[in-house]
């Protein structure tokens, strides 16, 4: 019944968006001497969550739907963030990718307190 609000699915949208970059940072840092490396990263936020309220498009209700989006559930690919090459055609820059790390933990800190607070506010009305 509460998996429905969609205070919980943006939540957990972005959650699982900061855990997909994280995943990317660590690539990248991990590949920042393999010659020819592209560092790659995901769009924004903004533009990767998929809102329940998305007037003229088609809705999956159910996961057996074979057509539709279901809300908030959108893997973005990963698209190259490139900058400057190194000699050796290496693209990853350590001190973007500390960069991208802090933000990825701040969007999940962030989704960690929307969610934290929706359900310390459905606990109060259900109390009284």
């Amino acid at each position: 019944m509460f998996e429905n609000l969609n205070v919980f699915r943006m939540s957990a949208a972005l959650a699982r968006y900061a855990g997909q970059q994280q995943a990317l940072v660590a690539q990248n840092v991990a590949n920042a001497d393999t010659p020819g490396y592209r560092a790659r990263g995901l769009p924004d936020f903004k533009f990767t969550y998929m809102p329940t309220g998305d007037a003229g498009s088609q809705k999956a209700t159910r996961v057996s739907h074979l057509n539709g989006i279901q809300p908030g559930i959108a893997t973005p690919a990963p698209v190259e963030t490139g900058g400057e090459a190194s000699p050796n055609g290496n693209q990853v820059s350590l001190e973007t990718e500390m960069l991208k790390s802090a933000d990825a933990k701040r969007a999940h800190d962030r989704a960690l307190a929307i969610y934290k607070t929706a359900l310390g506010i459905l606990r109060s009305t259900i109390r009284t």
